[in-house]
């Protein structure tokens, strides 16, 4: 966490965000760091993610004293909030990572990575027949 704080300073990123609500409590970035820390950790849901900051699971990553917003702050947040924002952010990150030659002959320390949308598993474009990409199971 560090390392992703220090050199790609996602927090100066994050406090940039904004979104619809009117007089929040929390600001967009401290109800989002839960979120990516969460999705860091691979949490699968938001109610394990609930557990998680319920249980202070999260304490060692924020500054002593620091109140973490409950999941119905961070729903109606992600609901309003301004997805540029986000863009910016992945943007900055990626063009951090080409600068600092992290993606050494197209990989990250010899591994490939891939973006999946967890729309379809196994899914290609490249099948022998039009009928091979029909997708059957709903």
């Amino acid at each position: 966490m560090r390392y992703i704080k220090n050199v790609y300073h996602l927090e100066r990123g994050l406090n940039k965000l904004t979104d619809g609500r009117v007089n929040p409590t929390y600001s967009t970035g401290q109800v989002i760091l839960p979120v990516l820390f969460g999705f860091l950790l691979r949490v699968k849901s938001f109610n394990e993610l609930s557990l998680m900051i319920k249980n202070h699971e999260f304490s060692q990553l924020f500054p002593r004293g620091t109140k973490l917003p409950q999941i119905d702050a961070i729903r109606d947040t992600l609901k309003v909030m301004d997805i540029n924002g986000l863009k910016q952010i992945n943007h900055h990150i990626i063009k951090t990572a080409v600068e600092n030659k992290t993606f050494e002959n197209g990989t990250i320390d010899g591994y490939m990575v891939v973006a999946i949308d967890g729309t379809k598993f196994f899914g290609s474009n490249r099948k022998s027949c039009s009928e091979c990409l029909k997708n059957t199971k709903r």
